[in-house]
Parts: structure tokens; sequence; C-alpha cells
């Protein structure tokens, strides 16, 4: 299961050659913003059909965007929109846009993502699960049952998801939250590394042994 990759694509590529050949690869979500290669980290992982990748809440914000930019433009442009914009080459875009500009990057983003891309985006689950293991983005409710999980919580996190728990033996790999090194405790298995500011992006493998964690930087 692989952090927060953030556009980041020569970390995503050096940790994908060290991924064992019998494991399957799981993306936590955020894969876009904030670096500076957005586009070719969606191409490669959307080109690569074995891989399972989730929706994070900057996926959210970047369909939220192509759906209604004049609501929804500001916001993601502010955090890591700009990036992904460049990525795609709209290069016209800037932190204040009147609303029109907003459509006309809009525009620009989705012929540049063409219809295959943007479908690919749409169609992200908000979790897998397997056994014991539940793989999500930003955490789970801690007091609800893995089936029962609201998107919201699987995307942009819940806030017991650190306080409280869990009591039914799952162990919930999450990225979201940037740590300091990756890590497993009390049921939660953080894997976001912070690889946009940090260089370091970092992935957990899970075989029933105990968790093994990887690491890449450029």
């Amino acid at each position: 299961m692989i952090g927060d990759v953030h556009g980041c694509i020569a970390q995503l590529e050096m940790l994908l050659v060290q991924v064992p050949e019998d494991h399957q690869v799981i993306l936590v979500g955020d894969c876009v913003d904030r670096g500076e290669h957005s586009a070719e980290v969606l191409r490669l992982i959307s080109a690569r059909p074995e891989f399972t990748c989730l929706r994070g809440n900057h996926e959210e914000m970047l369909l939220r965007f192509l759906e209604s930019p004049e609501a929804y433009g500001p916001r993601w442009l502010r955090y890591g929109g700009l990036q992904t914009l460049a990525s795609f080459g709209v290069r016209s875009a800037r932190a204040e846009m009147s609303k029109s500009e907003l459509r006309g990057c809009r525009d620009a983003l989705q012929d540049a993502m063409g219809d295959v891309l943007c479908q690919w985006v749409q169609g992200l689950k908000t979790s897998w699960s397997s056994g014991n293991v539940l793989v999500t983005h930003a955490g789970a409710d801690p007091n609800s049952d893995p089936a029962q999980q609201s998107d919201t919580s699987l995307v942009w996190g819940h806030p017991s998801f650190q306080k409280v728990d869990r009591r039914d033996g799952v162990w919930v790999v999450y990225g979201h939250t940037i740590v300091g090194q990756a890590g497993a405790t009390r049921g939660r298995i953080a894997v976001d590394t912070g690889a946009y500011a940090t260089g370091v992006l970092s992935a957990v493998c899970l075989d029933g042994n105990e968790p093994r964690f990887l690491t890449a930087r450029p």
C-alpha cells in the first residue's frame, strides 16, 4: 500500500521497483496536486489495470473542479491545483481568476485529460479491504463496521479515527496525515510521509507477517 504520491513521479517509479512481484499494488489516494508531475502519475497508474488506486480528498477536489469550476476552483487552486493544471499543460492558471477564466481552465484540463482519464478518476473507489485489513485515504470511523463507512470519513477523515481504537481487530492503512516515518500502531498503519514536501514516498508490504515498510527518495 503506497502513501500519498502528490505528483512525485520519480519517487513512485523508484518505489514500484521495490514492491515484490506477488504483491498487489494499492495507492491510498492523493496522487495529484502539490507536486509537479500529477499528469505523469495519473497516466502511469491508470495504464496499470492491476493496480488499485483509491480516491483521496485531492482527487475529490479535482472532480469537483471539473464539475463546477466557479464554486470549487478557488479552493482547489490553493491546495495544489495549480501544479496539476501546469502538469497537463494548462499554463494560464493563476491563484486568483474570474469565473470565466476558471471555466476556461476547466475546459482546457478536460481536453488535456481526455474522456478516458476523466472517467478513470471518477471511478476511483474510497476503500479496499481483505481479511482484517481496511485501506482508505484518510482513515475510518472507529465505531462503525468497515462496510458501513461513509465516503466522507474515508476520503476526508473522521474526528475519532486517531483518538479511539477499533475493537474488531481491523487494521486501517491510511494516508492523508503526514507522519515523520511510516509505521503501525494500535490498529493504524500510516504511510503518508509527505513526498511533495520531504521527498520521501513510503509504502507498507502486508503478507501475513510483520508489516514491512519501503521508502523512496530521489
